[in-house]
């Protein structure tokens, strides 16, 4: 209902975001009956793939898997072209299941929620957009992503440059031409190395400014087989069983039964070929059970691609600057690529090693680093996100009288297994931090957590519950959990965005669950069983 005075409307739930967890969070709440709006900063639906647009944008989970599972119809009457899907595909994709599912007559797109503010008194959200939007609500719902807040990086003179200058993740929606053009592409993460082949077939030259080189993957990626895809679609449902016993989420991928030390050194490089250029990372990772726990076993697999690394790159002295020797292969993420390495054998590529010559400032004109001048035409920042926290932290979520969540988490997000934070009744957070998101198949974690949340509404609703919050010890124990978990691992090793390293300030905590979506969801169903452990209740 909409009050006329005060121009508040009166709802159910909030839902802040509509990628595919706000998408699959409004239709299932809309299930229970709850009066539900999302809010979405784009003008359509698709999050993370609404917003990077950049050539080459692909995903590096396999198209039959990074798809919704809850509709048989859907998943069946999908074709998707590739085994690893481009971005264009993939927002097809996500309007495709809007229309099916008539998710837009519930969200409000072009609209950005600046704050939250629950009332104790009211058991009732406030929730305020930029559009002047004032709602209340019993619940609000945090869809709002893990790769959402792009980061341009603080770099001197930026504002005096008079060329053109993108970031990945705010690509325009109408193709940009780089033919002709001389390029800057700083950074060399994910999105860098999906895009630099692609500018590079256009550019009258590219300049690549690397700080930290990374290990990537030939993709392997092809056209999708119509035979495969029909008899993959006829066990569709055995599959995804499959996936939800997997600590990633992904099937397919038999478990490693050996570890490193037990396989001779031909054992292993033959273990290594046989996945290098097959496409996955998961295969690659999964060749033995100790390559994310036992450092000399992962230095054997992270040779293994530097000598790849070398084999392809002509020059030896460029090589030598792509080899990554900071961090073991799997504790950042590791990418998948179309010739990304072999487009340093063009001749209209060139590689700069910030860690040789910093950048000192950009110009008018181009970029200044402690050794050269470089004209340029066109910059492209693929310098990633605040991950995990800053699209959170971008609102200002808060209880009336008392911290807001952006003090709560001053020095590094806490929760109650990713999906709520005591202290902020009534607050749910889809893939938050301390779940296993970004380190699994993330619409298979997405599904997970809306159908959690799905059944804890269901019991609050049919309980007469009026609030629901973690229990500070619950969540305190929950922190301890994940941070042992980490710890047991080599990825706290790494300067990554899973502990924040790419934000000046940012509290270095690691921030994923890393012990397997399998085991998170046996927990999960554990704690609902028991009657919802963990959580206070309140009529």
């Amino acid at each position: 209902m909409t009050d006329a005075s005060t121009r508040t409307s009166r709802l159910d739930a909030v839902i802040v975001g509509a990628g595919f967890a706000g998408m699959y969070a409004l239709h299932k709440l809309r299930g229970l009956g709850l009066s539900v709006r999302a809010f979405e900063a784009g003008s359509g639906v698709g999050g993370t793939w609404y917003w990077n647009r950049y050539p080459g944008a692909r995903c590096d989970v396999e198209s039959l898997e990074y798809s919704y599972s809850f509709s048989d119809p859907l998943q069946q009457e999908w074709e998707w072209p590739e085994r690893f899907s481009a971005q264009p595909d993939i927002l097809k994709y996500a309007n495709h299941v809007a229309d099916r599912f008539d998710l837009r007559r519930d969200i409000q797109f072009n609209t950005r929620v600046k704050s939250a503010v629950f009332s104790r008194s009211s058991n009732l959200w406030t929730v305020q957009t930029d559009r002047g939007d004032v709602i209340e609500a019993r619940f609000c719902i945090m869809a709002s992503g893990n790769l959402s807040l792009p980061r341009v990086p603080d770099i001197q003179g930026i504002e005096s440059y008079k060329g053109e200058w993108y970031h990945t993740g705010q690509w325009p929606k109408t193709p940009v031409d780089f033919t002709g053009k001389r390029v800057g592409v700083i950074g060399t993460g994910s999105s860098a190395i999906q895009l630099i082949p692609v500018v590079a077939e256009q550019a009258k030259h590219l300049t690549v400014f690397q700080r930290t080189a990374n290990f990537s993957l030939p993709s392997g990626n092809e056209p999708l087989d119509p035979a495969f895809v029909r008899a993959f679609k006829q066990r569709y449902t055995e599959h995804r069983a499959e996936a939800d016993r997997t600590p990633f989420g992904i099937a397919g991928h038999p478990p490693p039964t050996k570890f490193s030390r037990e396989a001779t050194p031909q054992e292993r490089e033959q273990a290594y070929t046989a996945r290098w250029g097959t496409g996955g990372n998961i295969a690659f990772l999964y060749a033995y059970k100790d390559l994310l726990v036992d450092k000399e076993a992962n230095e054997i697999a992270s040779d293994f691609v530097r000598r790849k690394i070398r084999e392809t790159v002509k020059n030896q002295a460029v090589a030598e600057d792509l080899l990554p020797n900071d961090h073991y292969i799997g504790t950042k993420r590791l990418c998948l690529d179309l010739g990304y390495y072999e487009t340093f054998n063009r001749d209209n590529v060139s590689l700069v090693n910030l860690r040789k010559a910093p950048i000192e400032t950009i110009t008018e004109r181009g970029l200044r680093t402690t050794q050269a001048e470089h004209a340029l035409d066109a910059i492209i920042f693929a310098t990633g996100y605040d991950a995990m926290t800053g699209a959170l932290l971008d609102i200002d979520i808060r209880v009336e009288n008392g911290p807001s969540l952006r003090d709560k988490w001053a020095a590094g997000p806490t929760t109650y297994l990713g999906l709520l934070t005591a202290g902020f009744p009534n607050l749910l957070i889809i893939t938050g931090p301390g779940s296993p998101s970004v380190k699994s198949n993330m619409i298979a974690a997405i599904e997970q957590h809306v159908d959690w949340i799905h059944d804890l509404l269901a019991h609050v609703k049919a309980s007469g519950i009026a609030r629901v919050e973690a229990d500070p010890q619950s969540e305190q124990s929950w922190v301890s959990h994940v941070n042992d978990v980490a710890n047991s691992t080599l990825y706290p090793l790494a300067n990554s965005w899973y502990v924040g390293a790419n934000i000046p300030g940012k509290p270095r905590v690691f921030m994923p669950y890393v012990a397997g979506l399998d085991k998170y969801r046996v927990i999960c169903n554990d704690v609902a069983a028991s009657g919802y452990r963990g959580l206070v209740m309140e009529r």
